[in-house]
């Protein structure tokens, strides 16, 4: 169940619905202390949404770095963040993941199957995204990618054996409300909250994570 956030606490957390990209982003520098930098974006072409990359095959339409020096331009403040998405307010939310979290990326069937049984185990749980191509991203604590594949040893799995992936230094996700091509937005799975501030470590989730991905074979 979820907690009930107080309404001081609650009008500084990132809204699911009916915010802006440029709002949101703000919104995640400014109250998550995320890092954050502008993607792609959709534009229309003969009636189809395309991405602005001009790639007819792009496998992310509009959810993708748009400069190879994407990592520099990456900031934890909220008034560049404006600034940026003020220049491009389609442009998608994108979060490099090895700077204040690392995030376990999984199939959505398995990711809601861990999900279940972490409740269960009322273990701690950091933001988690579902994107419209299927996958959910449980954020946890940098250092994630260097200790994953031993983790899933000691469980008796090979890491080439789950889609169980972790994404750190030269990584990132999108974030709500980036929408991937035609086929929707991404969404929090369990949205940020003042509560979820602080991390789970890998080492507490990928039991579940495997667990949950070798059913999902």
């Amino acid at each position: 169940m979820e907690e009930t956030i107080p309404a001081t606490e609650a009008a500084h957390i990132p809204q699911q619905r009916g915010e802006s990209l440029l709002e949101a982003a703000v919104r995640y520098a400014e109250e998550r202390h995320w890092d954050v930098f502008p993607g792609t974006w959709l534009e229309a072409a003969d009636g189809v949404q395309v991405c602005s990359c001009g790639d007819p095959a792009c496998a992310v339409p509009g959810a993708h770095p748009a400069r190879e020096d994407w990592a520099t331009l990456a900031t934890g403040s909220a008034t560049v963040a404006r600034r940026m998405w003020q220049k491009q307010p389609a442009a998608s939310i994108l979060l490099p993941t090895g700077r204040t979290f690392d995030a376990l990326s999984v199939p959505e069937t398995a990711g809601f199957l861990a999900l279940a049984r972490m409740e269960r185990m009322e273990l701690t749980l950091g933001p988690v995204t579902l994107t419209p191509d299927r996958r959910m991203h449980f954020f946890v604590l940098p250092g994630a990618v260097a200790k994953l594949p031993d983790l899933v040893r000691k469980l008796g799995w090979s890491v080439s054996s789950l889609d169980l992936v972790a994404l750190g230094e030269g990584s990132w996700v999108a974030a709500p409300p980036t929408r991937y091509g035609t086929r929707g937005a991404v969404q929090w799975a369990r949205r940020p909250t003042p509560a979820n501030r602080w991390l789970p470590d890998a080492e507490e989730l990928v039991s579940p994570l495997a667990y949950a991905c070798g059913r999902d074979r």
